[in-house]
């Protein structure tokens, strides 16, 4: 009890014995005076707690982000914004607080690099980014200023806590720009949602669809169709994927010459040796939506490929991958890893006079001690990672944190930004 009370409750005391004797029949009046104001008192506490209750949730919420329980993404970049996320069921009410950690992809998200469906999962991003485009600066309604126009309806809008490109009229073309023309390996990854019955989206890496070039051809939910890839000199290509309407998925391509791979989330859907194109310095988005069941896009990723890290790290005694991924704000290794992670332990394995620092460098986003923090535990536990699961020995590998300190491009752009949270790893000599 507190003083405050304490001090009311002796003074009550003190007065009920001091005061002069009441009669009995006025006594069970105010007994019931009492009662009445302390049953007053205990609602109007009760009252003013709800309230300092009410405007904390409401002071939280004003710079809060509401995403879907099924909305996985969503969540991810609400964590990693720093903003207080609020999750919700389809309806609208508040969702358990676990609820979002029964979702496929979370239970994904949770497993190791190599384990379950990532075991054979292969791509590898490219480690310069040409251009990003996740819509966050662009005006809702509007075409986004980093992509080019050519014809149809496209535009941003917030749906479900996060940002697409809607395609809502026949034959929507748009252009991914590149400063020059694509290198021989080049990688391409972006989300797409749409519903059943609506049709696909056309990617032509030569940057047009005069004289039938070769394209690949990613549908929402299209008779059980994921992907086909044509060539001149190929024909067609078709595998069955795991598309679902209603359901976003993640389309991924990669390119070494004309050898061309596609993806649908963590499968390999088309392994393409001769897919015949010409690299342009534009990459052609055909994507044909309507008012009534529109497709959405977001999150279009375009990157350019490199050397083998071997060779790389043998000519510059440094590398720096971009395909080593984390769980936001942690140092926990996402399954995506998978790839670059199995090519550092077979580097490891076929040249054990090899050393390597494994450095962790972040962008500029955030308090520059944090940052170093973070990166110095994600370096680490790349370093775990190949003790354990490669049995690699541990004084061949050394964990820094660099975190902003080296930036190897400006922080000024989302591109820039995207090249400078990577791992790189150095040579000992």
């Amino acid at each position: 009890m507190r003083r405050s009370s304490l001090l009311v409750f002796f003074s009550l005391a003190l007065a009920f014995v001091l005061a002069p004797p009441i009669p009995l029949a006025a006594q069970g009046g105010m007994l019931g005076r009492i009662k009445q104001k302390a049953a007053e008192e205990a609602k109007r506490r009760a009252e003013e707690k709800a309230e300092r209750a009410v405007d904390k949730a409401i002071d939280n919420a004003e710079n809060a982000i509401t995403c879907v329980v099924t909305d996985v993404e969503c969540i991810k970049r609400a964590e990693k914004s720093g903003k207080k996320v609020i999750v919700t069921n389809a309806d609208g009410t508040v969702a358990a607080k676990d609820a979002a950690k029964g979702s496929d992809a979370e239970a994904a998200a949770k497993q190791r690099p190599g384990e379950g469906a990532w075991a054979n999962y292969d791509f590898v991003p490219g480690e310069k980014p040409l251009l990003l485009a996740d819509f966050a600066d662009d005006v809702i309604g509007d075409f986004p200023r980093r992509l080019e126009a050519s014809e149809g309806n496209f535009e941003v809008v917030e749906w479900q806590g996060s940002r697409w490109l809607r395609a809502n009229g026949h034959s929507n073309l748009m252009f991914v720009p590149v400063d020059a023309p694509l290198p021989t390996r080049w990688t391409l990854e972006f989300e797409l949602l749409g519903e059943e019955g609506n049709s696909e989206c056309w990617i032509y890496p030569s940057g047009t669809r005069e004289g039938a070039q070769a394209h690949l051809r990613f549908s929402a939910a299209h008779s059980g169709t994921a992907i086909r890839a044509d060539g001149r000199d190929a024909g067609a290509r078709e595998t069955n994927g795991d598309t679902q309407a209603g359901k976003p998925y993640t389309a991924r391509v990669m390119a070494d010459g004309r050898y061309v791979k596609a993806y649908v989330n963590e499968t390999r859907v088309v392994n393409l040796p001769n897919f015949d194109y010409t690299r342009a310095s534009k990459v052609l988005f055909y994507c044909d939506g309507n008012e009534e069941k529109p497709l959405f896009l977001r999150n279009i990723r375009l990157a350019a490929g490199g050397r083998k890290l071997y060779d790389a790290l043998a000519e510059s005694g440094r590398v720096a991958t971009q395909g080593i991924y984390f769980s936001t704000g942690s140092d926990q290794l996402r399954p995506e890893s998978t790839p670059t992670l199995k090519e550092i332990g077979a580097m490891l394995s076929e040249h054990p006079a090899l050393r390597l620092v494994i450095e962790g460098h972040t962008d500029n986003t955030g308090a520059a001690a944090a940052n170093k923090t973070l990166s110095e535990k994600r370096a680490t536990a790349v370093r775990q990672y190949l003790v354990s699961t490669h049995g690699i020995a541990a004084d061949r590998l050394t964990a820094v944190g660099v975190g902003q300190e080296r930036p190897s491009a400006a922080n000024t752009t989302p591109e820039g930004r995207q090249q400078n949270r990577r791992v790189e790893l150095v040579q000992v000599k």
